[in-house]
């Protein structure tokens, strides 16, 4: 039986969590948060909002973040693969600016747990994924922002060579790039 492991990354408070997860013969039992568990291991969140998204090969959803009110958020993919990223834009971080992408899937069974103050996106490289987010804070569309996905100042290694082709919402095409962000809507 495993219990839940907590793994660092670079970027301070960005943690990969490995859930609660048994199999047998039957099929499988997986716990992917625990409150207590969390904030044991440093996660104090309070779960407001739950979504799921069904993305196709080649979709890249984000970078999202919410200027005021941010949520943090525990991302896993429920079917397929996809690669996951934060970027630190806490102000005062050392690590500003910085990403870490992790590849979540049905079959690795890990999630990233994304605390406030930074952007969220991820890049579906299966034929298709449905994506599960537990979210602190509610979804306030007036405060919803993002970043450009291919910000040549934050130059995150997507693994854009694993799909055919890149396909982005109408909204995710005009975003800012975090420099123009950062000068003209800053929070």
């Amino acid at each position: 039986m495993q219990h839940f492991s907590f793994i660092n990354t670079k970027l301070e408070k960005l943690k990969i969590v490995r859930p609660f997860f048994v199999e047998d013969s039957r099929g499988y039992f997986r716990k992917s948060y625990e409150k207590e568990v969390f904030a044991q291991n440093g996660i104090r969140t309070d779960v407001f909002e739950h979504f799921e998204s069904y993305s196709v090969k080649g979709v890249i959803r984000g970078l999202h973040f919410q200027t005021q009110h941010p949520q943090s958020k525990l991302v896993r993919a429920l079917t397929g693969e996809i690669f996951d990223v934060a970027v630190d834009l806490r102000p005062h971080s050392s690590t500003f600016g910085q990403w870490e992408g992790i590849y979540l899937s049905a079959e690795n069974h890990r999630a990233l747990y994304i605390p406030e103050g930074f952007a969220h996106g991820f890049l579906v490289i299966s034929e298709s994924a449905l994506v599960s987010y537990l979210c602190s804070g509610q979804f306030l569309k007036e405060f919803d922002s993002g970043i450009r996905w291919n910000d040549p100042d934050v130059a995150i290694e997507w693994p854009t060579h694993l799909v055919d082709e890149i396909t982005l919402s109408d909204k995710d095409k005009s975003l800012y790039d975090l420099r123009k962000f950062m000068n003209q809507l800053a929070w």
